[in-house]
């Protein structure tokens, strides 16, 4: 069996983070997206084709030609011309039944199997509310119906998550699926026609699904991941009067300083150093190579590689970049005063997070100035620095 995951994109939504990385590499909980995707694939698949396009190097050279024994292939996606396009794209590659993945969405292991027992079908998930979503019309044994993108009918509560089991017979479908009102071929539109010549089940989903679709949601599958974690792992030094409650793993080469405060369920890479008197909060991940100085307080968040967050800063529910360096006094606010949810700057238009508190999204290579304080749902752009003291209450984009 194969399956194909849909890894192209630029990823626009998660700006500035993935300016310099395909959004597949963002980490949460210490690994990367990609590899949660894989990880939920072992035993099902004996091959995986990712369909690349943006920064595809990055991508080819970090999971290589094969993945905890299943082979990896590679195939491009040049223009950006639609799900549908982006499929047809593997045709060559293709055998005969495969599984067809987001690559913006981690699947539970055994919904990806249970899939994988129709020879046709699509995972969907019940909304309330399902005007925003692609929406399933099924018939009482989930044969496919119809198929409509935010229908402004009610016609089901099934909605569409992007995951599909397919043969080779959708190709020609894709190739005689009309091109769309925004100049792409749309996967849904060939299963529409598709299910119209055979029979294409749904499956609802029963473990976890997880979408990334915008930064805060890393958040999300973060703190999912993490309470997974039951029992620490310290391989790093803990010194003496540091104190670690709940699940905490410390990778090799990392110290614990004194006095230190650490609350599971917490991942921190190797090679890092938290200060004296740091309070490490649950759902934190630090990345490899980081440096917490003395008395920082850190919730909820992601830290990448290479990154130093100087004495006396707080950063909480946020996600900071690789190579960042913030200065001492560092302060996030990440909540509102009126007490109603963060809004954030997504392609110049103010999105809801749906989120009471949520902090910044700092991009790789920024450096602030000491005593810089910054907004709920702020964002700074790669390479930029803040001034001494300043307030940031905008996003830092030139």
């Amino acid at each position: 069996m194969q399956a194909v995951i849909l890894v192209a994109g630029k990823s626009t939504r998660t700006y500035p983070l993935t300016l310099t990385r395909p959004k597949p590499l963002l980490p949460v909980a210490n690994v990367t997206i990609v590899e949660h995707i894989l990880e939920q694939l072992k035993g099902l698949v004996d091959e995986v084709v990712l369909l690349v396009g943006y920064r595809k190097e990055m991508i080819e050279n970090f999971i290589g030609s094969e993945w905890e024994g299943m082979k990896i292939s590679y195939c491009e996606q040049k223009e950006q011309l639609g799900t549908g396009h982006a499929v047809l794209q593997t045709e060559p590659f293709i055998k005969d039944r495969f599984i067809v993945l987001n690559g913006d969405d981690i699947y539970a292991y055994q919904d990806v199997k249970a899939l994988m027992k129709y020879e046709y079908g699509a995972l969907v998930r019940w909304e309330e509310d399902p005007s925003a979503y692609g929406v399933f019309e099924v018939d009482d044994k989930n044969r496919v119906l119809n198929l409509v993108e935010k229908p402004k009918k009610f016609i089901g509560n099934l909605t569409n998550v992007g995951a599909y089991m397919f043969d080779k017979s959708i190709f020609d479908f894709i190739k005689k699926t009309p091109i769309s009102e925004r100049g792409e071929i749309e996967i849904t539109s060939s299963i529409l026609m598709f299910s119209k010549e055979k029979t294409f089940y749904t499956h609802k989903l029963q473990g976890f699904w997880l979408s990334n679709g915008y930064p805060w949601e890393l958040l999300a599958t973060q703190e999912y991941f993490l309470k997974q974690q039951k029992e620490s792992q310290i391989s790093g030094v803990v010194e003496k009067n540091a104190q670690l409650n709940g699940s905490v793993l410390v990778g090799e080469g990392t110290q614990i300083k004194s006095g230190a405060y650490i609350e599971g369920p917490v991942v921190i890479g190797k090679n890092c150093q938290i200060g004296p008197n740091c309070f490490i909060r649950s759902n934190t991940a630090i990345s490899d190579n980081c440096r917490i100085g003395q008395g920082v307080e850190i919730k909820n968040s992601i830290i990448m590689n290479d990154t130093n967050i100087c004495h006396l800063s707080y950063v909480g529910d946020s996600i900071i970049g690789e190579n960042v360096n913030l200065g001492a006094g560092f302060t996030v606010a990440n909540v509102r005063h009126d007490k109603k949810n963060v809004l954030s700057s997504v392609k110049g238009n103010l999105v809801d997070t749906g989120l009471l508190k949520f902090g910044v999204v700092i991009a790789d290579n920024v450096k602030t100035g000491i005593n810089t304080s910054i907004y709920p749902g702020r964002k700074i752009w790669p390479g930029l620095q803040t001034k001494v003291g300043e307030i940031v209450i905008k996003d830092v984009n030139e």
